[in-house]
């Protein structure tokens, strides 16, 4: 299925205005983290409590937020195991500097506010403190997921494609991720593990489009050895352009929905997600393949300058020995 016949789009006369527009996204994005002090960091990383209840009677997350909701802030309300069971967990951030007291502090208030509420009764089931300890550690891992992933995808594409195309592919990852972070602080949305999960996600999207890319590329590179390589490129993104576009339509399409439908749970990882496969289409025609086509001029010159430099090396030791030859006659 093709949704254009022999397109023939010139992407690349649009890289630079792209890169431009990205650095704009990102840069804001930087300023709008400085300006509130940081990432806005869910109860995965910050710390929190959470507290499952189980209701005698069904009762919905909307009514259960109503009526803690004069008493904490930013608090998370979602169904909790099997909708039969009649069990909902609420998640509070820390709000306090003492990790143990505010913690329990919060729980005894969601508690006393709901019993004094008519949403019915209910019992405490669980009940989980996650300090600020446990959250520097999921940070921790965080980084570090993303970090041998990103290695992972140099080692990869470096070795299977060329080098260059490995620095493509991990700038474009970069930037997908630093425009997804950016879009989240626009738009209010805490850093979560939910979050981290679809930024991952959306790492393997991106760097799936960017293989197709530069798997045509290299079987163009037997076919048109005389057209300049920002030529073959563009016309490599051209033959995969329709596969780019329903790939990531359908999965656009799907995370949409689960943004509408889902809930205020999944919202977050469902922007994410949505942005991310944005960025990732974007970042595939406009990113990776310019960074792909700078690193290999740059290596292509480097490599000119090093034989011009041979050759002058051998062409004065070629005039030297001449010259001694001469002063023995």
């Amino acid at each position: 299925m093709a949704i254009f016949k022999n397109p023939n789009f010139d992407f690349l006369r649009w890289r630079w205005p792209a890169v431009g527009l990205s650095m704009l996204i990102i840069v804001s994005g930087a300023v709008a983290v400085a300006m509130q002090g940081g990432l806005a960091l869910g109860i995965d990383f910050s710390g929190g409590t959470i507290v499952i209840l189980q209701f005698d009677a069904p009762t919905t997350e909307d009514a259960v937020r109503g009526a803690i909701g004069g008493v904490v802030d930013e608090a998370v309300v979602q169904q909790y195991g099997d909708a039969s069971g009649n069990e909902i967990m609420v998640r509070l951030p820390q709000s306090g500097p003492e990790e143990g007291t505010s913690l329990e502090a919060d729980a005894t208030a969601v508690v006393s506010a709901l019993q004094q509420s008519a949403v019915g009764s209910f019992t405490v089931v669980g009940q989980e403190l996650v300090g600020p300890i446990i959250g520097q550690e999921l940070q921790r891992r965080g980084v570090s997921a993303f970090a041998f992933a990103m290695l992972g995808i140099l080692v990869y594409v470096g070795f299977r494609f060329r080098f260059s195309f490995g620095f493509g592919a991990i700038i474009a990852v970069a930037h997908d991720i630093l425009v997804t972070l950016a879009m989240l602080t626009f738009f209010g949305y805490d850093l979560s593990l939910n979050v981290v999960a679809a930024m991952l996600t959306i790492t393997g999207y991106s760097v799936n489009d960017s293989i197709v890319v530069f798997d045509r590329v290299r079987e163009n590179l037997r076919q048109m050895r005389r057209d300049a390589f920002d030529v073959l490129v563009n016309t490599s993104i051209n033959q995969t352009l329709s596969r780019t576009i329903i790939t990531s339509g359908t999965t656009a399409f799907a995370v949409l929905a689960l943004y509408v439908a889902g809930g205020e749970v999944l919202r977050g990882f469902a922007f994410t997600m949505l942005v991310g496969v944005i960025s990732g289409t974007y970042s595939t025609i406009f990113i990776a393949a310019a960074a792909a086509i700078v690193i290999s001029e740059r290596r292509a010159t480097r490599r000119a300058e090093s034989i011009e430099r041979s050759v002058a090396v051998s062409k004065s030791k070629r005039r030297a020995k001449k010259t001694r030859a001469r002063a023995r006659a």
